[in-house]
C-alpha cells in the first residue's frame, strides 16, 4: 500500500490544577475556540471542545504521526500560555499534570460530541470525579484513587 490512511478519534479529559474553578463563562468560549486553533495549527482536528469551570473534554481526530501524549501536551501547554498572556489576572491558571484519553470509534463520534456539548447539563447531576471514574471503568482502565486526583 503506497499511502497510510487512519481514523484516530480520541476523547481527552483533564482538569484545572487542584480542580480549581478557574474557567469562567467569559473565558470558556474563547478558550474552547483557542484550543480548536491549537489543534488546527498542529494538523489535528478538534471535533468538539467543552467542559465546565474546572475541567475540559476534547474530542480530537489525530494525524498518523501524532501520539496522544504529544497532542495533549500541545493543547495543555499552548492553552495555558495563552490564558496567562491574554488574561494576566489568571496568573495562577494551570492544568493538572495528568489526563485521561479514551479511544472513540467512528460510529460513536456523534454521541461523544453530544456528550461533550452537554457538559453543563450533565454536571448538574454528576460530579467530575464520578464522571471520570465512570469513563475509566467504561474503558477498562485500572487506576488507584490515591494518584488520580492529586
Amino acid at each position: 500500500m503506497a499511502n497510510s490512511y487512519i481514523a484516530c478519534f480520541v476523547h481527552c479529559v483533564f482538569s484545572t490544577k487542584e480542580r480549581r474553578q478557574q474557567i469562567s463563562d467569559d473565558l470558556r468560549e474563547r478558550l474552547w475556540a483557542y484550543i480548536g486553533g491549537i489543534a488546527r495549527e498542529n494538523d489535528m482536528k478538534a471535533i468538539a471542545v467543552g467542559g465546565t469551570s474546572d475541567h475540559i473534554h476534547v474530542l480530537l481526530s489525530l494525524p498518523a504521526t501524532m501520539a496522544v501524549a504529544k497532542a495533549v501536551q500541545l493543547i495543555k501547554g499552548g492553552s495555558s500560555k495563552w490564558v496567562h498572556d491574554t488574561f494576566p489576572e489568571q496568573g495562577s491558571f494551570a492544568w493538572q499534570e495528568g489526563y485521561g484519553a479514551f479511544s472513540v470509534s467512528k460510529s460513536r463520534v456523534n454521541d461523544t460530541v453530544a456528550y461533550i456539548n452537554g457538559q453543563a447539563t450533565h454536571h448538574a447531576k454528576q460530579s467530575f470525579q464520578d464522571e471520570y471514574r465512570a469513563l475509566m471503568e467504561k474503558h477498562g482502565i485500572e487506576w488507584d484513587e490515591r494518584y488520580v486526583w492529586g
